[in-house]
């Protein structure tokens, strides 16, 4: 008899655990980590005790809100840095942190900023960064890439890229991948030019970010 009344309740409480991480991955992707823990629960239909039973702290739910994302990240950075192409390989993982971030803006400002609520993306960030260092110098090594880049520079180019996170979200991917296309180039040592992606129009959006 006990098991057949404890079994509905842990089904249940998974449900509501799946409902609060979808409406997490919604409300960080489109307002930031500054977003409320009251809103996720609003958008999961479930009371403030029923999120805070299953995730006690903010920083508990933005773990498990972008544990994907992160999954994503360490595999794109362990791929870069076994591909026998270094150029590609660094090619590669700047275009796929900028992919990342571009769909949501709640993990661009995990990786990137010092939030006390999410202290264990510092070690994906330096993470990364170690990789994008090792990978500069096979490339640089290699002779395709110029030979004044320093990671600080990959450490610009993601801030600047947090700004099109005020673009339309259908906008939004086009334009990371034409930007993170025009970065590579850059970075580039001298030589042949590869095709940039279709341009996003953004004409439109500006106008209307700047009527807000």
């Amino acid at each position: 008899m006990t098991a057949e009344v404890t079994h509905p309740l842990r089904s249940d409480a998974r449900d509501n655990r799946a409902r609060i991480l979808d409406a997490a991955r919604t409300v960080f992707g489109e307002e930031g980590l500054g977003a409320p823990m009251r809103e996720v629960a609003r958008r999961a239909g479930v009371g403030p005790a029923t999120l805070y039973r299953h995730f006690p702290a903010k920083r508990d739910l933005l773990t498990e809100t972008f544990a994907e994302q992160r999954r994503v990240c360490r595999t794109a950075v362990r791929d870069a840095l076994a591909d026998p192409d270094p150029w590609h390989g660094f090619r590669t993982v700047i275009e796929q942190i900028c992919e990342l971030h571009a769909h949501s803006r709640g993990f661009a400002d995990a990786f990137m900023a010092a939030f006390p609520e999410v202290m264990d993306f510092a070690a994906d960030r330096e993470q990364s960064l170690r990789a994008v260092a090792e990978l500069a110098r096979r490339a640089r090594e290699a002779g395709r890439l110029r030979p004044d880049f320093v990671v600080d520079d990959l450490v610009l180019v993601l801030m600047a890229h947090r700004g099109l996170q005020d673009t339309p979200r259908d906008a939004r991917v086009a334009a990371s991948r034409r930007y993170a296309a025009y970065v590579i180039e850059a970075f580039r040592a001298p030589g042949a030019v590869t095709p940039l992606p279709p341009a996003a129009r953004l004409a439109g959006a500006l106008t209307r970010t700047t009527q807000r």
